[in-house]
């Protein structure tokens, strides 16, 4: 099973850290964001990358070269200087992605979620499995819900938090036109036809959306390898 890493956003809120450096390229803890993906997609055996990237996207390659001191393999996904949002992102790559379902993570999450687990979500007749999480203070009302028989619902009494994590069949984007395509309006219209599984992941996780999640987060990890 090949995986994606999202990387292609602008970072405004994390300015002026990311009038430098890409998002994901940005250390929490003395190591880049994007390398805890790297080393976590590895350890489950998913060793296939694809990584694309906009804003500064150069600098990716730069500091990452083609994985190997990583124990992966990396494609690139050039989007150019502003991006295709995540559903046009993906589209973009698909033919580096390959034929059978892969992995897709954000890459300005933090999180210890088992990605080994992903290789057997996906349910045959399913085209993608998300992981949801707790409302964070940020983000209290949530995205999506998930049903007694654990199908994502677009519309629920209790919605939880997509992750950013998710297994997807190729299928579900070959139908999406080319360009800037936001994700959410084609998970939603799946969700309606029952081919979107969910299950809640109740582990570490956190959104780096703001430079104070990130010193916060950077601080809490120091603290307890000093531990």
């Amino acid at each position: 099973m090949k995986a994606m890493i999202l990387a292609a956003g602008r970072g405004e809120r994390m300015r002026p850290l990311t009038d430098h450096l890409p998002k994901p390229l940005l250390a929490v803890a003395g190591k880049p964001l994007i390398q805890y993906h790297l080393e976590a997609l590895c350890a489950a055996g998913i060793r296939n990358i694809v990584i694309n990237h906009a804003w500064l996207g150069h600098l990716l390659p730069q500091h990452l070269g083609a994985g190997g001191q990583f124990g992966v393999s990396i494609h690139y996904s050039d989007e150019g200087a502003e991006g295709l949002e995540t559903a046009g992102g993906i589209k973009k790559a698909l033919p580096l992605l390959g034929d059978a379902p892969f992995v897709v993570v954000n890459g300005d999450v933090f999180t210890d979620y088992p990605y080994q687990l992903l290789t057997t979500r996906l349910a045959s007749d399913s085209l993608a499995h998300l992981v949801l999480v707790p409302n964070p203070v940020q983000h209290p009302r949530g995205d999506f819900g998930i049903s007694e028989q654990g199908y994502a619902l677009a519309e629920a009494t209790d919605c939880f938090t997509f992750s950013g994590i998710a297994v997807y069949r190729p299928e579900f984007f070959r139908d999406i036109a080319a360009g800037k395509q936001k994700l959410a309006p084609y998970l939603r219209q799946a969700m309606q036809k029952n081919k979107v599984t969910a299950e809640l992941y109740q582990g570490v996780w956190h959104d780096i959306g703001t430079v104070q999640r990130l010193t916060e987060l950077s601080a809490q990890l120091e603290s307890e390898h000093v531990g």
